[in-house]
């Protein structure tokens, strides 16, 4: 009697997962380096459906512990969020000007660490100069070459080759560390332009030979016009399945009221 509730609320919980999932992607719309999240939605033919038993009685009923799940029955055709991947496709480049503005053209990510030691990727290439002398994010994250950190100290001028390659009034320090996943669209946001690394993404791998532009941002690559088609879909659908709900409640009321009476 209730599996057409159980239907209806799961498909809003759907829509207002893919609202947080739209949102999330226009709020970092003028995030450099920042890649889109996309809702993966599964339908299952069936899916088994349970309950949590909250009951505090010690008897057992039906080979059922008191706080165990007692199955209810098949869902048919349930819909629920399976998962959320990342757009691969590159942002638009803007022209900067500054010497550590970079961005890949291409694949790949810079590789960024944090003070605690933890590695972390990202295709914004917004850096600058710290008070020690190295090339971190603006969040204060260490970019790390093929060396580690890269050491700029006090140069005065500083050059970065299309090839990561970097020079301090005149001499190289280092090349800028840029690395590839097998299954880019599987990295894990951690906030804003950070990703951090999965099993389904697989391990990186160094780009060899990559081409970077220097003096320019990748923005995101977040389409506003297809997020706002996207929210408003969710809301209609939202809306759709909140009505199925009312209904079926409705219906539910009447045949309890129908037959629950004492005869």
């Amino acid at each position: 009697m209730f599996r057409g509730i159980y239907a209806g609320t799961s498909a809003m919980l759907v829509q207002e997962k893919m609202l947080d999932v739209v949102g999330n992607n226009l709020a970092n719309v003028d995030t450099s380096g920042f890649r889109a999240r996309i809702a993966v939605n599964k339908s299952f033919p069936e899916e088994l459906m349970d309950r949590i038993e909250r009951s505090m009685d010690p008897v057992v009923k039906e080979g059922f512990a008191p706080g165990g799940r007692i199955p209810i029955g098949v869902l048919s055709l349930a819909n629920v969020l399976h998962e959320t991947a990342m757009r691969t496709t590159m942002g638009a480049l803007e022209r900067t000007g500054a010497p550590l503005d970079l961005a890949i053209e291409g694949e790949g990510f810079f590789v960024v660490q944090d003070g605690a030691g933890n590695t972390f990727y990202t295709r914004s290439g917004h850096f600058q100069r710290n008070e020690q002398g190295q090339v971190v994010t603006h969040e204060g994250m260490l970019l790390l070459g093929d060396g580690g950190p890269i050491e700029i100290g006090e140069g005065t001028q500083v050059l970065v080759g299309e090839d990561g390659q970097v020079f301090v009034d005149g001499e190289a320090v280092g090349t800028v560390r840029v690395v590839r996943f097998q299954t880019p669209s599987r990295l894990r946001n951690v906030g804003k332009s950070l990703l951090a690394e999965t099993q389904e993404s697989g391990a990186p791998e160094d780009v060899e030979a990559p081409k970077l532009a220097v003096g320019f941002l990748e923005r995101s690559n977040v389409n506003v016009v297809e997020e706002m088609t996207k929210m408003i879909e969710a809301n209609r659908a939202y809306e759709a399945a909140a009505k199925t709900v009312t209904i079926q409640d409705e219906l539910s009321s009447r045949l309890s009221n129908s037959f629950g009476r004492p005869s």
